[in-house]
Order: structure tokens, then C-alpha cells, then sequence
């Protein structure tokens, strides 16, 4: 898919290119036309060397049109002025393609330069047009005329044209930069929900290794050495997911393929991941509902109810106390057949006092990130304590095809460039 992009876009820039060398071409020839026509062989090769420099400073680097704009514009001012001071002049044109490139210059300069820095090469060319038709043969009241009409009308008429330019670049940058920002979060989010689980899972391990030896109680090498190995297992998926997440930074050709994602088993692999947990951590037990094992979800939906369970797995097991039981349960909601629902609540110890820390330690990225998946899906998450102690994470997902499960579009971003969306608490 993106090979297939990259060539097209290729092929495009390729004819964008072409196109650009036809039109140069085309009025390189109209301004080596309009010089002959010039009565004087001295007149017309000074008619064509004018109308070469504008057209030379309307496609030079952004660096250098300040300086090929002024000198253009004053080439073509003093060309004008040695031919309205001779008896032979044009009959019939002045030079109607550097007059459109003069104009041209007016509106490169409004959309490209500072405003203190476009006046120059703006007023410059303004004044060069202006003046343009006193070239030809005959001064009367059509050649007044024309004057009056570039001064009055088109030359306004170009300077608005290119601050309607200077204002749509602006916008569009900004586009773009909240498409950064929006893909900055998104791996932000990608590294949080992959690698401070698996950190976790070390810490937690590695606590309960210390908290055995300084208890004074003998430990078997079998039991030392499984407990090692989960450490070293827990390591090495950190390392790899973010291995991956590099490699789809570095090369997007492989991020398909490199980027975590949902287990690829569905919902099913769920039951990995809390066997994982249960290893190291309180058990926890998961429930899918039957009808869910013949029902297809999109891609995006099942990404999310990994990363809602892997989240709340991982918060049980940095934040919680006295936990003795973790229950998973994703079934469809009894109310709205469309909707599916994740609930991961946990039996941990603790008042007011243990969910302010659960919400706060750590920053609460995690939660604010969960919030950002769900609503991306069209979907909405509760969290906060529960009557008689503990604490539940309940999500609500729709069944059918999100439309923005696995893109970041403009929209998305510039709303999670407005604010980060709040997860709603409960009590």
C-alpha cells in the first residue's frame, strides 16, 4: 500500500515537473515574440533581456527574490522610461507576458516575505507595471485607460490575492503541525501502553525477589531461577516492543508489520495477557461472553480492549493494595446490543485516599491516554473507586466499524490539540 503510494506520488511529481518546464518554455517563446516585435534590433533585445529577468525572478529560491525581484522590477522601470523618450516604439504591445509576471512578483512577495521585507520587491514591481504601457506606440485615452486599470484595480487585486495565499499556508501549517503533535501522542501513548507494562511486570518481580531474601526465607535455585527467568522474558518483550516502535519511526515502510498492535488472536488472546499478570501479581480471572466468539469486531475496536485490559492490568499492579482478586469480564451490554463492554475490577484494599493515588502517581498519562483510544473509537471509559473497596476501569465500545479506530486525521488531532479529553470518574 505505501510502495504503491510513494509511486504514484512520484508519478504525479514527475508530471507536476513536466508541466512546470511546458509553461516556462512557452514563455520564455512569447517573450522572444513580443521582443521582435520591437521596430529597433537594440529595442528588441532589450525587451526580451526585461521580460527574461522577471520571469527568472519569479522562479528563483525564496533566498534570492528579494534581490532578483528589485533588480527586475528596476530593469524593467528603466526600459521603460528610455523607450517612452523615443520617436519608435512598439506598435501594438509593450510586453503583456512581463507585465503578468510583474504582477506575479506582487503576489509572491504578499504570500512569501515579512511584511516589512515583501514592501520593496511589491512596490518595486507595482510601480513597474504601472508604468509598462508607456512603451507603446500610441498615448491616448485607451492607453490612460489601461493604466488607471492596473494601478486602481489589478494591482490591488494581486496584493489581496497573495495575503489570501500568506493566510491559507498558515492555516495549513497549522494543520500539519497538529498531525505532529496528534502522531507524537500516538506514540507516546503506542510506548506507555507496551513498555511500562512489561517495566512493571520487572519492578514487580524484582520487589518481590528482595522482599523474599530480606525475609530471611530460603529459596530453591528452581524457584530463583523461574523468577529470574520472568524478569529476563518481562526485558526482553520491553526491548521488543520498542525495537518496534523505532523501526516504525525510523522506516514506514515497516511499520505494518513492526508496530504493535492488537493480538491478532482477537479477544481471545486476551487470556495471554491476564496469565501474564497472574504470574507475577494477584490472580486474574477473565470472562468473554459466548456470543462474542462467532462475532467479528473491527481491528481498531479490538486494539482498544486490549489496550483498556493491558492498561488496567498494568495500574493493579503499579497503584493497588491488598488486591487478592483481578476479574476481566467483555461481553455485550444488556441495554444496547451495538455496544460492547470491558470491565477490569479489582478487590484492593483501601478509601478516598488510595484512589487519589491511583489517579495521580505516575503522572496519569496512562488514564488520559486510555481516555484519547476510547474516544478516538466513538467510545467512553469510567474509573474511580468501588462501594466496599477497590477500584473498576468500565469502558463502552461500539460493535460496528469505527470510522476513526486505527487513523489520525486532522480533526482528531486538532481536538487533542485542544485538550486532553477527562476520564470520567465514578463513585
Amino acid at each position: 500500500m505505501i510502495s504503491e503510494f510513494r509511486s504514484r506520488f512520484r508519478a504525479r511529481f514527475r508530471f507536476r515537473h513536466l508541466w512546470l518546464g511546458v509553461i516556462g518554455v512557452s514563455l520564455v517563446v512569447l517573450v522572444v515574440l513580443e521582443g521582435l516585435n520591437a521596430p529597433l534590433p537594440p529595442m528588441a533585445a532589450a525587451t526580451m533581456v526585461s521580460g527574461l529577468l522577471c520571469l527568472a525572478a519569479f522562479a528563483v529560491p525564496e533566498r534570492l527574490f528579494t534581490r532578483y525581484a528589485i533588480g527586475a522590477a528596476a530593469v524593467s522601470c528603466v526600459l521603460t522610461v528610455v523607450e517612452a523618450q523615443l520617436s519608435q516604439r512598439p506598435p501594438n504591445t509593450p510586453g503583456l507576458v512581463e507585465l503578468g509576471v510583474l504582477l506575479l512578483l506582487i503576489t509572491r512577495a504578499a504570500r512569501r516575505c515579512r511584511p516589512l521585507r515583501a514592501a520593496g520587491p511589491a512596490a518595486g514591481s507595482a510601480l513597474a507595471a504601472v508604468v509598462l504601457p508607456l512603451r507603446i506606440d500610441a498615448w491616448d485615452n485607451n492607453l490612460l485607460n489601461l493604466i488607471a486599470v492596473i494601478a486602481v484595480c489589478a494591482v490591488p487585486f494581486m496584493v489581496m490575492v497573495g495575503l489570501c495565499l500568506r493566510l491559507y499556508d498558515t492555516l495549513r501549517e497549522r494543520e500539519r503541525e497538529a498531525i505532529r503533535q496528534g502522531q507524537r501522542l500516538e506514540h507516546a501513548r503506542e510506548l506507555h501502553d507496551f513498555v511500562a507494562h512489561h517495566v512493571t511486570a520487572i519492578v514487580a518481580q524484582t520487589k518481590a525477589a528482595r522482599f523474599t531474601a530480606a525475609a530471611g526465607h530460603p529459596q530453591s535455585p528452581e524457584d530463583l531461577d523461574r523468577m529470574l527467568a520472568q524478569i529476563e522474558r518481562a526485558g526482553s518483550q520491553a526491548l521488543g516492543s520498542m525495537r518496534a516502535m523505532v523501526s516504525s519511526l525510523r522506516d514506514h515502510t515497516t511499520a505494518a508489520t513492526t508496530r504493535p498492535t492488537g493480538d491478532p488472536a482477537g479477544l481471545c488472546g486476551l487470556r495471554d495477557l491476564t496469565e501474564e499478570f497472574s504470574e507475577v501479581g494477584p490472580p486474574a480471572e477473565l470472562t468473554l461472553a459466548p456470543e462474542l466468539a462467532d462475532r467479528p469486531l473491527p481491528p481498531g475496536i479490538i486494539t482498544t480492549v486490549h489496550r483498556v485490559v493491558r492498561e488496567s492490568l498494568t495500574n493493579v499492579r503499579k497503584h493497588a493494595t491488598g488486591v487478592g482478586r483481578v476479574e476481566v469480564r467483555i461481553g455485550v451490554r444488556s441495554d444496547d446490543p451495538e455496544r460492547l463492554e470491558v470491565s477490569v475490577v479489582d478487590d484492593g484494599q483501601g478509601g478516598a485516599s488510595t484512589a487519589a493515588e491511583r489517579s495521580v502517581e505516575g503522572g496519569g498519562y496512562g488514564l488520559v491516554g486510555l481516555a484519547e483510544r476510547v474516544e478516538k473509537v466513538n467510545g467512553r471509559i469510567t474509573a474511580g473507586p468501588r462501594d466496599g473497596g477497590g477500584w473498576h476501569v468500565v469502558a463502552v465500545l461500539p460493535m460496528g466499524k469505527a470510522d476513526k479506530a486505527n487513523t489520525v486525521d486532522s480533526a482528531d488531532v486538532a481536538t487533542l490539540g485542544e485538550a486532553a479529553p477527562k476520564v470520567t470518574s465514578s463513585g
